[in-house]
């Protein structure tokens, strides 16, 4: 991974006014992953949207770590089923 596409979690949290062990919860719990170098923690920029997603979960619905579990699942599930979903009707059209 290219050091641009890495976002320091430091600069993330202070951007959002949040705390740095709401994240470290977050990747206790398989949601994101950090990575680490030369003493620092980074969030890949991929990930970006999903954590801003879970922040906002978090911080202003005041949903705890084990709903945004459970959110996530929902939305990856209905993401899947979406994506089956136009795979058939492309099927049925061709």
């Amino acid at each position: 991974m290219e050091h641009k596409e890495l976002i320091p979690t430091h600069d993330f949290c202070v951007h959002h006014n949040i705390e740095y062990s709401f994240i470290s919860s977050l990747q206790d719990s398989g949601l994101i992953r950090i990575t680490s170098a030369q003493s620092a923690t980074f969030i890949p920029a991929a990930d970006l949207h999903k954590l801003e997603k879970f922040v906002r979960l978090y911080y202003d619905l005041d949903i705890n770590i084990e709903g945004i579990e459970t959110i996530n699942h929902l939305l990856e599930k209905i993401e899947h089923l979406q994506w089956e979903l136009k795979n058939l009707k492309n099927k049925l059209d061709a």
